[in-house]
């Protein structure tokens, strides 16, 4: 869900979401959706609206995200923590300092396997004169040096700390734009200091962030109905073998297990919806072995589909 871009100057606003099941993306701009790994969640998305600015920090959730932005703007994003488990990326992951950049229009897909807390930064109009690497159809990479991933997660908490405190409303204008600048400056430094690296060029290739998508469309149209490699391969222009190694790439396991796994996904929303039985919305989505897809559900939820169709009616 995304906010209207009617909101407040210099309004934070924080979102918690002790379930996965409630859990949205308040992101002013970004058409997202996301499938997760895990049924239980503790995420939080923090939210600083400023003038010609949105600062976002969110505490997420293993998950894959497919993101788009709205046209007109800017979006600049990083990681807040070092762990040693890398986000993958358009189809690359590597534990180093990365800012991702991407302008109006452009695409995203990311693997997250672990909690982790990642920021974002997006600048309304859109930037371009600014020297920053410059984005069509799909987000770019960019590995960057230490120090000015450092000056840049700092300058985002110092911003959100201060945004904490009340602020007399005189200050709001001149406080606001010299936030922003100093954003600005943040990233300006964090692209100035960008490091030549050979393991960007795939995750930057947008012939392949393409076909990925491509076949991604493919895949939505109706997961009710079997999917036949060879059929999509053919519509695409694609051998068989490619078409798997770009979903591989992209989503980090083998494209029947993705569909399963968004298949289970898809099921519980209509479950917690209140369906009429859960045979109906299994089979609906593919499931033509009932005590098979149970079994699969109960794992990948700890509950039964009944309990969750109680759930979802008891709303």
């Amino acid at each position: 869900m995304n906010n209207s871009d009617d909101a407040p100057e210099m309004a934070l606003k924080i979102f918690r979401f002790p379930d996965v099941d409630e859990f949205r993306n308040s992101i002013r701009g970004l058409n997202f959706e996301f499938t997760p790994f895990v049924s239980k969640i503790s995420a939080e998305q923090i939210i600083l609206s400023l003038p010609g600015c949105d600062v976002n920090l969110t505490r997420a959730f293993p998950r894959v995200v497919d993101a788009q932005l709205v046209d007109n703007c800017t979006a600049v994003g990083f990681t807040m923590d070092d762990l040693n488990v890398p986000i993958r990326f358009n189809g690359s992951q590597r534990a180093r300092p990365v800012v991702v950049i991407g302008s109006g229009g452009a695409a995203y897909t990311t693997i997250e396997e672990v909690q982790r807390q990642i920021a974002s930064v997006v600048f309304r109009p859109e930037v371009k004169d600014r020297g920053w690497p410059q984005t069509v159809s799909s987000f770019k990479i960019f590995e960057t040096s230490a120090a000015a991933l450092h000056r840049l997660r700092s300058v985002v908490r110092e911003v959100l700390a201060e945004a904490s405190d009340l602020v007399d409303a005189p200050e709001l204008p001149l406080k606001g734009a010299a936030m922003k600048e100093s954003l600005l400056g943040a990233v300006d430094d964090a692209f100035e200091s960008v490091v030549p690296a050979r393991w960007t060029r795939n995750a930057n290739d947008g012939r392949n962030f393409k076909i990925f998508q491509d076949i991604r469309v493919l895949l939505s149209d109706d997961l009710s109905q079997p999917i036949y490699s060879d059929e999509i391969a053919r519509k695409l222009g694609l051998s068989v073998r490619t078409m798997h190694d770009v979903v591989r790439r992209y989503r980090g396991m083998s494209l029947h297990r993705y569909l399963r796994l968004r298949r289970l996904w898809l099921v519980r929303r209509r479950l917690l919806a209140g369906a009429d039985s859960v045979k109906a919305v299994a089979l609906a989505f593919g499931f033509w072995h009932l005590s098979d897809f149970s079994r699969s559900y109960r794992d990948q939820f700890g509950e039964t589909p009944s309990q969750t169709l109680e759930r979802g009616r008891g709303r």
